[in-house]
């Protein structure tokens, strides 16, 4: 509630300046502006909405299958640890939109350079959340399965994933959120389709409130992918206890 009434301030404010005329339209269109070019011109940005959001799935399903490897693999191994965990760690420095355009020369324009480049965003919160939460469980339940004999394979699948779960589903709410960066990152680097593109496009023809249009719906779409996580993690991580929102 408290978000909306900041949103509505905001969009009340942002609609007088541009009605009062202090900031040229083709620098902040109004937002009553904005909002009849997502009608307009809905039939150019639903499809590129659409690209958008295959892309940023399918990376985020990349970085999560990846992910999930390696974080149970330094879980596992001492020498997997000490192997990979700098290279996660190194990963969150990876220049993305300086390797896009290699990437797009290497791989082509089509869907699996986006891939690449949107898992690269996604792939350290994904990753260092699941491992970080392997690690968390408490050592106690892993002796109480050890004397009943359960095996590295037993405790991993009924101890350690399990209790890791939230923590998991952390990484995958940011990982989705950002996935919307990676994917107009990618766009950017060489694509005839998506939101990124049509930013781009629409910005280079002056076409000023479609772009803006453009960039809510990408706002849109990172809130609605954290939401369904969100929601799945209400779903199935029923045991793990939540804070009260409305508390101190």
């Amino acid at each position: 509630m408290w978000a909306a009434g900041l949103v509505l301030v905001l969009l009340g404010a942002w609609e007088a300046v541009s009605q009062l005329g202090l900031v040229d339209e083709l620098i902040l269109p109004a937002p009553t502006a904005v909002a009849q070019a997502l009608v307009d011109d809905f039939d150019l940005l639903g499809p590129d909405l659409w690209t958008t959001t295959v892309e940023a799935l399918a990376g985020l399903l990349a970085a999560t299958v990846v992910g999930a490897a390696i974080a149970i693999a330094m879980h596992l191994w001492v020498p997997a640890r000490k192997t990979l965990h700098p290279l996660v760690v190194g990963s969150q420095a990876l220049p993305i939109p300086v390797l896009a355009a290699p990437l797009v020369l290497l791989l082509g324009f089509g869907l699996a350079p986006k891939v690449v480049i949107i898992a690269l965003v996604c792939f350290f919160p994904v990753t260092v959340n699941l491992y970080d939460g392997l690690r968390a469980v408490d050592a106690d339940r892993r002796k109480l399965l050890r004397s009943l004999r359960a095996s590295r394979a037993q405790t991993l699948r009924l101890l350690e994933l399990p209790s890791a779960l939230p923590q998991a589903f952390t990484g995958l709410r940011i990982g989705a959120a950002v996935s919307v960066i990676g994917a107009v990152f990618a766009e950017w680097s060489g694509s005839d389709a998506g939101l990124g593109h049509s930013v781009l496009i629409s910005s280079g023809q002056l076409e000023s409130a479609r772009t803006f249009a453009a960039t809510v719906l990408l706002f849109g779409l990172a809130i609605a992918f954290y939401g369904v996580f969100a929601l799945a993690e209400r779903r199935i991580v029923t045991w793990a206890p939540r804070a009260d929102p409305g508390g101190p």
